[in-house]
């Protein structure tokens, strides 16, 4: 069995495997990353806004890492609020 690099390895798994497929599995494929990458890279930069960077400069913090480190420490739940759950 040959060694080499692991990385490299598991291209050439992929390259073969890819091009022993049919010319519709192919395009089938290629709809799927259209798909990916439409919903990942062109949705998430028109409907999914900087959540924290807004709220972060709306409550006057210097950076998003202390607006998250704030919420956290708001949100938090205290022990009187899940004394009563336990029974």
């Amino acid at each position: 069995m040959k060694q080499g690099n692991p990385l490299k390895r598991v291209w050439r798994f992929y390259v073969d495997g890819f091009k022993g497929l049919s010319k519709s599995s192919k395009t089938l494929w290629l709809i799927i990353f259209l798909k990916l990458f439409v919903m990942f890279a062109i949705l998430k930069v028109f409907f999914f806004p900087n959540y924290s960077k807004e709220k972060a400069k709306e409550l006057n913090m210097g950076s998003k890492e202390e607006f998250v480190q704030y919420d956290l420490i708001e949100r938090g739940i205290t022990p009187s609020d899940t004394l009563g759950k336990l029974d």
